[in-house]
């Protein structure tokens, strides 16, 4: 089939299962049309928007969701990987029953965020102490910040592609809100690239942030050797190396910088620490993190009125020692992996499934996936057509196609999604071979 033959016929198909969709979902419209009128788009967390409108979620219990419509999805989603616990774990709810009982908003220190803390502590290499903020772009923006104060110098190296925050992403180069940083700019994957930028910037580089997988730019993992070549010429430049786990710190007890034996000076988490609450943060080296002490008369200030906050530090310390010690990590982290084994084992042509344990992503394209790449209008509307095709058989995942299994998500949700899978492959095939 042609390129122009197989567009046409995509276009058709997509336009029906848009009209199936919009049909099928008239709450999720109507709540949509009354958000716009007080925000633009009806939208306040861009990623969830997707045309021609998003569905509305009523409520969610262990792996389940349901729409306001009244449909029900395995939610494969899992709040991009925020929702580890799923969404309801009794463990979570009596952390936070327990911290509602004894008051918020107390406007002082308390035990439950040092034993956090010493939680995190314990678990990734790279972090001899911490520091909680309430987000992971909160996190990456003070390690940067940290790393520019502590060096002195003012130049920062991102990946094209990369994503650390809603005013830290570089898809397709940057953003015009993104901070006021001077950015370098270097491709994925690309060692020598990367290294050659440092060593030219030498004198006045702060700090190279990156993802060990890229998350919002496909689940795509970073070669070890490109890692690796990172932390060598962080070290030889006298930069500071920064893993932003915020996504990936899953993977393992702690994270890839244990699973992977590299570890950064700098360290960012966010997402499911926080026991499913607002949550982030950044640690790393002592000699570096000791620059917040406030005993010091020339300490950095760290300010903000909710990083300690007790509900994030109750059901944060409450999931991370009692429903994700390291036997659960590494067990979920082998389900991820035979999940996504099993995924390309049953798909055709265009359709391949990058990722690293419970993190995937399906992609409409031919060839070896190592970095972030422009997609084809094609690729897009096949992936828009898969979305909406997952939904329709009792799927909830990302529209870009990402998963991230919870723990609730049972071996038989995962075999009913393969099921999915090879049903919509079998339907489309004319399409993913063309």
């Amino acid at each position: 089939m042609s390129e122009t033959r197989t567009n046409l016929s995509l276009q058709a198909v997509l336009q029906d299962t848009r009209e199936r969709y919009i049909a099928a979902n008239p709450k999720s419209l109507a709540a949509h049309v009354e958000a716009a009128a007080a925000m633009p788009g009806g939208n306040t967390r861009t990623v969830l928007f997707h045309s021609p409108f998003p569905l509305a979620m009523a409520r969610g219990d262990k792996q389940m969701l349901w729409d306001e419509d009244g449909h029900a999805y395995t939610d494969l989603l899992g709040e991009y990987t925020a929702g580890l616990y799923g969404h309801s774990n009794p463990v979570i709810r009596a952390a936070l029953d327990d911290a509602l009982d004894r008051g918020w908003n107390l406007g002082g220190h308390g035990v439950m965020e040092a034993k956090l803390a010493r939680a995190v502590v314990d678990r990734f290499p790279g972090v001899d102490m911490i520091r909680f903020t309430n987000s992971g772009t909160e996190g990456n923006l003070l390690a940067i910040a940290t790393a520019i104060a502590v060096t002195g110098r003012r130049k920062v190296m991102v990946m094209n592609g990369g994503y650390h925050g809603g005013i830290l992403y570089f898809g397709g180069g940057g953003i015009p809100i993104n901070a006021p940083h001077q950015w370098l700019l270097t491709p994925y994957n690309k060692a020598e690239a990367a290294v050659a930028l440092a060593e030219a910037n030498a004198d006045d580089l702060a700090c190279i942030i990156v993802e060990p997988m890229l998350g919002s730019g496909g689940c795509i993992p970073a070669h070890p050797a490109f890692l690796q070549a990172l932390r060598d010429v962080a070290t030889k430049v006298g930069a500071l190396l920064i893993f932003d786990e915020v996504m990936t710190s899953r993977m393992s007890e702690g994270g890839m910088q244990k699973r992977l034996g590299i570890t950064p000076d700098l360290t960012t988490l966010g997402k499911y620490i926080g026991g499913g609450m607002s949550f982030g943060a950044f640690g790393g080296r002592a000699d570096i993190m000791e620059r917040y002490d406030p005993r010091r008369p020339d300490a950095i200030p760290h300010a903000g009125t909710f990083n300690n906050n007790v509900l994030t530090m109750a059901a944060g310390y409450a999931g991370l020692t009692k429903l994700f010690p390291p036997e659960v990590a590494e067990s979920h982290f082998g389900r991820g992996e035979a999940l996504r084994h099993r995924l390309n084992a049953i798909s055709p042509g265009l359709m391949q499934w990058t990722g690293i344990g419970s993190m995937t992503c399906v992609h409409f394209r031919s060839g070896a996936i190592d970095q972030p790449m422009p997609r084809s209008a094609i690729e897009d509307d096949l992936r828009e057509l898969f979305y909406f095709d997952m939904l329709a058989r009792g799927f909830y995942i990302a529209r870009r196609g990402m998963v991230a299994l919870s723990l609730e998500v049972t071996e038989a949700d995962l075999d009913r999604f393969i099921a999915a899978v090879q049903e919509f492959a079998e339907t489309h095939k004319a399409l993913l071979h063309a």
